[in-house]
């Protein structure tokens, strides 16, 4: 009696070598995509996805290379400030957090009674 070998990800027939797993690369990649999912993510991919997430957050609202928004409307997108690569400390001593470019100071406006963050660009004198 001969057993019929499957394959793992999609369970076709499979031809041709006895130790053949996949029937094509498709399905191997499949698989495995699947089977990463199901490990729980490193402290390297949690943080690296943040940062990644901040930086398009900060791009996408400074336009202009230096910018003033609402505290709320960075958070809503998913902006998390406690995660910055690098930081600059000007003359008045505001410390610039940034996401590799793109930086940010979280500011209070008395006037509004809010919290508003400017943002700005990496400059050359920043070194």
């Amino acid at each position: 009696m001969t057993t019929i070998l499957k394959c793992k990800y999609c369970n076709d027939p499979l031809s041709g070598r006895v130790d053949k797993i996949f029937c094509d690369p498709y399905c191997k990649s499949a698989y495995q995509y699947q089977e990463k999912k199901k490990t729980p993510k490193s402290l390297f991919e949690k943080v690296d996805k943040q940062l990644k997430l901040n930086r398009k957050i900060l791009k996408q609202y400074n336009k202009d290379g230096v910018t003033t928004v609402r505290e709320e409307m960075l958070l809503r997108e998913g902006f998390n400030p406690k995660y910055f690569t690098n930081y600059w400390k000007n003359e008045k001593d505001d410390v610039y957090l940034f996401c590799y470019e793109y930086g940010f100071l979280r500011k209070f406006d008395k006037r509004k009674k809010l919290y508003r963050f400017i943002l700005v660009q990496w400059q050359a004198y920043m070194d």
